[in-house]
């Protein structure tokens, strides 16, 4: 009996042992094509979610902070401390927003092609940091003042600011522009990153977080209109432009604190859209002399097409059928890469017309 119970346990433990490895191999749940901060495969339950979106949801309200903190109300400072005219003023303000709009496609690209959504982010959040030191730097610079004049009603030059000062801040206030340009593109995206669309819990995840990404950003840019705007307008304007530089220096802070929790996309084959829509371009441009083949209607089979594009069918052609190779991305484009200009080509055209109105 004894020998037959100790065989017994002996024939369980092993069962034991297996079913508790099991079930943290079950619990070690890998994310596909992500990786952590170190390089290694992410365990689900470990890294990203709503832990890691906490994060970026911080830094997106500071950012918003910030930057509404300087352009709402910049026509102020510029007719006021600066002197300018209304006229001129605005033209300053809607070069500057324009530049600012602009930009982040510049943002998007370097981050797409060459420094990924985490280091452009990175290094975005510290020349903020820079250019809203420099902007509070130019406006607690000392300049000459109607105060500090002789009473001479004729003297201008007391009531104009100095010439460094002025180059000071706008060279700082296009470096704002330049530094929300890689994080205007990166940081909604690099959040989506967070949570897995293969796994249906973490995909109803992702939909909540652009609600309340949104919802951020909106509560950052009403703070700032109704605190910032009162500070720059009633009591300093030193203090005014500092708090938003404070600000940055916090979202910076908090963003690299989440750094252990991301997780990081490292799927080298994705190339830039940039890049996918310029090949099919180049590609259409180097075979405008090749005749037609019948590599056309192949790919057109597998897409849809449209003949306002129909230019764009030279992408496809190539002077041997036979020898295609689709590496060969600046000599030859899939038809799933020409729809995907067509694609643009009516969003662009649908904006364009839209913007008028």
């Amino acid at each position: 009996m004894v020998d037959g119970a100790a065989a017994s346990a002996e024939s369980i433990a092993p069962l034991l042992g297996k079913s508790t490895e099991s079930r943290q191999e079950e619990d070690f749940v890998y994310v596909e094509g992500v990786v952590d901060y170190k390089g290694r495969p992410v365990n689900k339950s470990k890294y990203g979610g709503w832990r890691s979106a906490s994060f970026i949801i911080g830094v997106e309200i500071a950012e918003r902070f910030a930057y509404y903190g300087i352009s709402s109300n910049l026509i102020t400072y510029l007719t006021g401390t600066l002197h300018q005219s209304t006229a001129t003023a605005a033209q300053n303000v809607n070069f500057w927003s324009g530049v600012a709009s602009m930009l982040p496609l510049v943002g998007a690209f370097v981050a797409d092609s060459y420094l990924g959504r985490y280091r452009t982010i990175l290094f975005s959040s510290i020349l903020y940091v820079l250019a809203l030191g420099l902007l509070t730097f130019s406006v607690v610079l000392p300049f000459p003042s109607s105060l500090d004049c002789p009473d001479n009603e004729n003297n201008t030059s007391c009531t104009s600011p100095s010439i460094l000062q002025v180059d000071v801040f706008f060279f700082s206030l296009y470096l704002v522009a330049v530094a929300q340009s890689g994080h205007k593109p990166c940081v909604q995206a690099f959040g989506a990153d967070q949570f897995d669309d293969q796994d249906p819990v973490e995909s109803k995840s992702k939909s909540s977080f652009f609600n309340w990404w949104y919802f951020g950003l909106c509560a950052g840019t009403t703070v700032t209109l109704c605190v910032v705007n009162y500070i720059q307008d009633n009591l300093n304007w030193g203090l005014g432009f500092g708090i938003p530089c404070l600000s940055m220096v916090v979202a910076l802070v908090v963003f690299l604190l989440g750094t252990s929790t991301y997780r990081y996309n490292f799927r080298e084959d994705e190339k830039s859209p940039f890049v996918r829509i310029a090949q099919v371009f180049v590609a259409a441009a180097r075979n405008r002399r090749t005749a037609t083949s019948s590599l056309i209607a192949l790919e057109e089979s597998k897409t849809t097409s449209d003949h306002q594009f129909k230019f764009l069918d030279k992408a496809l052609t190539t002077e041997s059928v036979n020898s295609v190779d689709f590496g060969k991305d600046w000599e030859v484009c899939s038809g799933t890469g020409k729809y995907n200009v067509e694609c643009c080509g009516y969003f662009g055209g649908t904006s364009a017309t839209a913007s008028k109105f």
